[in-house]
């Protein structure tokens, strides 16, 4: 009857020690057909731009399979300190951007290449397959036992890069921020894949979360949306700042309207999870020495939201627009208690008045306009006209008048700019 026990076979087999003696005559053609074989089985090792990934994974076949050597030729059995290499290449795919799937993948290669390097060894001969046959327990706890290794170490490798990636963005940033615009080392290859240059045209959007606490994921997924507000030859930079997401980002050909139009797309996306953003978008500025002020611009538009969710883009509004979206309580108290009321009372009663200022102003102050754009008879135009006139002191007719008016209903009535 055939011995199942793996560890006599092993240890005691006179066909156990002719296996590992052919299997170590033949170790470097069985690591030469695992790399042949995962390079033509794993797309991502053939894309990988890496002159070192081959000998890597060479070194790293090599030592697995001296580990199951080291158990077949009579020793212990694999423990995890005999994958240390394992660890140090785990670290090594993830910079190289090989994922942790064509990682194992590549690890299961390597298994079946070993295992038939086995039964060949074995040959014809009764004693020596069923040392093989017994053998496949000890080869696949050294594989179980490597690839547990493996993905844990990849796992833990992936959260440092990533990490280290955060704390590069942030640490340039900050540079940015103090106008320190001469970086050296990862920071400066940053700038490079994300196509900021000196002299790079350039917007930067502000964003935080809306009506909820930010959490390590909701923030992550919100920089991913901001990080969609890109364009040009380069991939902009999202940084997630305290509980704020900045982003600098290349003027895309197609101008802001583009770069507006992406940021919005990903915002709504963002909404149908749940995840709601308030973002403000600069003005271009024209290089890296202007980024504080691009920054001071799009907190200023994301405040102008008054804490609700949109896109509000400075170069989107005039300079009228601009001039009242910022909360200035000297300005309130500037504004005469009879206009203050006006607003007050219409705004609570539909602002049907409201409208029709905001319309008549639109159309150059030509009331049969605003009454052909309202859809209004020309007479009921003229009546709200009135109305307003008499309620507030005004005189609809003298444009600092109307100003002034425009001026209270954005401060008072409408709060957060339409996103323009």
């Amino acid at each position: 009857m055939g011995r199942r026990s793996m560890e006599p076979l092993g240890i005691s087999h006179p066909a156990a020690g002719r296996i590992a003696a052919a299997l170590e005559a033949s170790l470097d053609g069985m690591v030469a057909a695992a790399v042949e074989a995962i390079w033509e089985q794993v797309p991502a090792y053939r894309a990988c731009q890496d002159d070192r990934l081959r000998d890597q994974v060479a070194g790293h076949v090599r030592a697995v399979f001296r580990a199951f050597l080291t158990w077949l030729a009579g020793g212990r059995v694999a423990r995890p300190a005999d994958f240390t290499v394992t660890r140090e290449q785990a670290a090594r795919r993830v910079a190289q951007g090989i994922s942790l799937a064509d990682f194992l993948k590549a690890f299961r290669i390597s298994q079946l290449t070993l295992w038939q390097g086995v039964r060949d060894a074995a040959g014809d001969d009764a004693g020596a397959r069923e040392v093989a046959l017994s053998a496949v327990a000890q080869l696949m706890q050294v594989f179980e036992l490597g690839s547990t290794v493996a993905a844990e170490a990849y796992v833990e490798a992936q959260q440092h890069a990533l990490a280290e990636g955060d704390r590069v963005r942030r640490d340039l940033l900050e540079d940015l921020l103090a106008r320190h615009a001469a970086v050296a080392g990862p920071k400066r290859g940053l700038l490079r894949v994300s196509g900021l240059g000196p002299d790079t045209r350039l917007l930067v959007a502000a964003a935080t979360l809306v009506g909820k606490r930010p959490d390590d994921r909701a923030l992550r997924d919100a920089a991913v949306a901001v990080g969609r507000f890109r364009g040009g030859g380069g991939h902009g930079l999202a940084v997630v700042r305290q509980d704020e997401i900045v982003g600098i980002v290349p003027l895309p050909r197609g101008g802001t309207d583009v770069a507006v139009a992406n940021l919005r797309c990903a915002c709504d996306d963002l909404q149908r999870r749940q995840v709601r953003l308030a973002v403000g978008v600069s003005t271009v500025h024209a290089g890296l020495l202007e980024v504080p002020e691009a920054y001071t611009e799009a907190r200023a538009a994301r405040e102008g939201l008054g804490g609700a969710a949109g896109v509000l883009a400075l170069p989107m509004l005039t300079s009228f627009e601009y001039l009242v979206l910022r909360e200035d309580e000297t300005v309130r108290r500037l504004i005469r208690p009879e206009v203050r009321q006006f607003v007050a009372d219409d705004a609570a009663a539909e602002g049907t008045l409201i409208a029709t200022l905001v319309e008549y102003a639109a159309c150059d102050l030509n009331a049969r306009t605003a009454a052909d754009r309202l859809h209004l008879h020309v007479n009921t135009a003229y009546y709200r006209l009135d109305r307003i006139a008499e309620r507030t002191g005004c005189d609809l007719r003298r444009l600092a008048d109307v100003m002034e008016l425009l001026i209270a209903v954005r401060l008072l009535a409408v709060g957060p700019a339409p996103q323009p």
